[in-house]
């Protein structure tokens, strides 16, 4: 997560994204329903690092727990510095748990597309570079791959970003959790220089975007 030294570079880099992130898109045509039952489902996303992508989730309404950590590859390659070596097939991930009943799967595509990160980067986010650091939505079952890739296509058909999403649509073969002293890194050092530029722009993009599904803490 530190592969910028120069906080100067790393600055003008976080600020160009932030800028490309903050893209207000249209509803998924293809979605869910609210559910009658709140009986909690899971998405699990992967949008650069996994620090400012749990922070977003954790002030959404309806969302129960975010957890950071690793998809994509092995149980026994899920270790950050491992997986930071690009080499193991995982990439930075989110296991969202929510309530059906009050948020669907296509608001969390929603929020992923516009305030998460930018779906157009290839393999890298900001001022992380690597696979490990790519754009991937990892499906549970058929409806969850559907919703994703129709979204997807809809995003590219109306060209909604200047370049095409990349996102990787992949189905989900586990979700690992990242070391503990990953959890909830936002919340616990706000004024690290990479929360600062990278992640709480973020934040304030979630409240002005979606100001009826964001949460305070």
């Amino acid at each position: 997560m530190k592969k910028v030294i120069v906080i100067f570079v790393l600055f003008l880099t976080a600020c160009s994204y932030v800028q490309a992130a903050a893209v207000k898109v249209p509803d998924p045509v293809a979605d869910d329903t609210l559910a009658s039952s709140p009986a909690p489902k899971t998405a699990v996303l992967a949008g650069g690092c996994f620090w400012g992508v749990q922070a977003v989730f954790q002030h959404v309404k309806g969302v129960k727990v975010v957890w950071a950590g690793y998809s994509g590859g092995a149980a026994s390659t899920a270790e950050y510095r491992t997986v930071n070596s690009g080499r193991t097939g995982h990439a930075e991930s989110v296991e969202v748990t929510y309530d059906p009943s009050q948020i669907t799967y296509g608001q969390l595509l929603k929020i992923f597309f516009s305030v998460v990160h930018d779906p157009t980067e290839l393999n890298r986010q900001g001022p992380d570079e690597g696979t490990e650091y790519r754009s991937a939505i990892f499906f549970a079952n058929e409806e969850q791959r559907k919703i994703a890739q129709a979204y997807v296509d809809q995003l590219n058909e109306a060209k909604v970003f200047k370049h095409r999403v990349v996102t990787e649509i992949s189905q989900l073969k586990g979700f690992y959790r990242a070391e503990d002293y990953h959890q909830d890194y936002v919340a616990h050092h706000p004024d690290d220089p990479y929360v600062s530029f990278n992640d709480l722009p973020k934040l304030s993009n979630l409240r002005k975007q979606f100001p009826d599904l964001y949460k305070g803490k």
